[in-house]
């Protein structure tokens, strides 16, 4: 189900003044899903509790000229656990989606995605993170406790089952969801996969609505791999490629010129 419970982003901002920070501040404080703000210059530092996904918190920072980096996610009250997995497909397809455990019941998953054809798309947790034959080696969805596909609010579902995520015009997905299965410790080390058409969640009359929910081939897989929670990525150079933090912020976030089966790379965007 779609969430609009809030969480706390933590973001490193280019920031080098003082009226710098006020005017960060004044692109997100009233704005409808945003609850707090939080700016520390000398930090360069910026804390927002918001029920937006990151990517829209994202663009409301950067809208001032600023660049932004998202370096943790955290729940009001505790997290035990966050993930991350740097989607890259066919064509121009990227996207990041985020895992974190709010409670021993639930986990938020929060995403964006390009590059996708307008309309539904279905998205599933994979059994395997193998990517050596790119998403056909991902295996099958994420079943341990051996049912039928079906839809998110279904008892009976794949684990791995998150339904539909929904292209816009410009072909991105951007989407915050609450899953009552889906545990970050459980996730780690297997894959997410975007289809190239949409879920009927196990409604379908077709032979594999049952098995995968006619969803067609995998445009695009990543891996799952741990990431920082919230205040736990002090790092300012990017383990994997040895760049500052905004090196790495320019670099291309999948596809050409960066490795999806890194498991360090996400210590660069959380």
């Amino acid at each position: 189900m779609d969430s609009d419970r809030p969480t706390k982003l933590e973001f490193a901002v280019q920031m080098t003044c003082e009226s710098c920070g006020e005017k960060v501040r004044a692109a997100l404080e009233g704005k409808p899903g945003v609850r707090s703000v939080s700016v520390d210059v000398g930090k360069e530092e910026v804390l927002v509790e918001s029920a937006l996904t990151s990517s829209e918190v994202q663009a409301l920072i950067e809208s001032t000229g600023y660049r932004a980096v998202l370096k943790g996610i955290g729940g009001l009250e505790q997290d035990l656990g966050a993930a991350v997995a740097m989607l890259s497909g066919a064509g121009s397809i990227q996207g990041v989606v985020r895992f974190l455990q709010l409670s021993e019941e639930l986990c938020l998953i929060d995403g964006t995605v390009d590059g996708l054809e307008p309309g539904p798309h279905g998205l599933h947790v994979h059994a395997l993170g193998d990517l050596t034959q790119d998403c056909l080696s991902c295996g099958e969805h994420f079943n341990p406790f051996n049912k039928q596909h079906g839809g998110p609010a279904d008892s009976e579902r794949h684990v791995g089952d998150l339904g539909n995520v929904v292209a816009g015009p410009d072909g991105r997905a951007s989407f915050r969801l609450e899953d009552a299965q889906v545990k970050v410790w459980d996730v780690i080390g297997r894959s997410l996969v975007v289809d190239a058409g949409e879920d009927d969640l196990g409604r379908g009359s077709h032979p594999l609505s049952k098995q995968t929910g006619n969803s067609g081939e995998r445009l695009a897989c990543g891996i799952i791999a741990r990431s920082a929670g919230l205040f736990q990525n002090p790092k300012k150079i990017c383990a994997c490629d040895g760049v500052t933090l905004w090196e790495e912020r320019d670099r291309p976030i999948a596809g050409e010129g960066r490795s999806k089966a890194n498991p360090d790379m996400p210590s660069a965007h959380l």
